[in-house]
């Protein structure tokens, strides 16, 4: 959502905005209005973007889902590092552009100096500089890929997962749908049980109850999908503990 459709929003004097598809929505809509409740969902820390006063309180017009993606990037990492025991340098790619990449970054970076990772940031935040930075990861050799949890990526998760696939190149992604795309491995947040809950938010805000009093939901499920045609074009095997635990193995 931008600037220009959240005010469209409030010129209609709707009964709630659903802000979903990241920071930037649920930013425009909170710009444009401090009376019509608003639902967000998001990858970032909303109390640390001032959309609320804090996550069991939010007060205000706002509340919504935050799916805590600096969080569980070190579990993503970690995962990487079974599947590449001997990788010493991971790439990550990244969009300058998403509020929460930084928060992600940091995470990942911390992450790996406890491992003996060194991370090489790849930015890019159009379908242009995907592809170039996807060169540059060919010229460069990283042992890895580690996707960020961006919705711009997801958005171009084809681009991305056959770029990957073209270049023998093992990654890590944060959605699913890079896997059924093609993609190795993902680990997050379940979408859809956060868009549904965005759903709930606004069904019980539009029966009298107020955004303030409701507090921010953290996800509760994390899935775990495989694609073991993709790892056996790379070469690589699955450990067997990796795909008991996998909530989807996609052959």
């Amino acid at each position: 959502m931008n600037p220009a459709l959240a005010a469209e929003l409030v010129a209609r004097q709707v009964a709630v905005i659903a802000a979903t598809g990241g920071e930037a929505s649920g930013l425009a809509a909170k710009a444009a209005t401090a009376t019509i409740p608003i639902v967000f969902t998001m990858g970032g820390d909303p109390v640390e973007l001032g959309l609320v006063v804090s996550l069991n309180k939010p007060g205000g017009n706002v509340t919504g889902v935050t799916f805590i993606v600096g969080d569980i990037a070190t579990k993503r990492l970690g995962l990487l590092r079974q599947l590449v025991p001997n990788a010493t340098t991971i790439a990550m790619l990244v969009n300058p552009n998403f509020p929460a990449t930084s928060a992600e970054v940091r995470d990942v970076q911390a992450a790996a100096r406890t491992i003996g990772l060194e991370i090489d940031l790849l930015p890019a935040s159009t379908s242009r500089e995907i592809d170039a930075a996807l060169a540059t990861f060919v010229r460069k050799r990283p042992d890895a890929l580690f996707v960020g949890g961006d919705p711009f990526l997801l958005g171009q998760r084809n681009q991305i997962a056959s770029l990957a696939a073209r270049n023998a190149v093992p990654a890590i992604y944060a959605q699913r749908e890079f896997v059924a795309a093609g993609g190795l491995i993902s680990y997050g947040a379940n979408l859809a049980d956060g868009y549904r809950q965005v759903g709930i938010y606004a069904a019980r805000i539009l029966k009298g109850e107020k955004p303030a009093n409701l507090p921010v939901v953290q996800p509760t499920k994390f899935e775990m999908a495989i694609n073991v045609k993709t790892a056996k074009a790379l070469g690589l095997q699955i450990p067997d503990k990796l795909l008991a635990l996998a909530d989807e193995v996609i052959e």
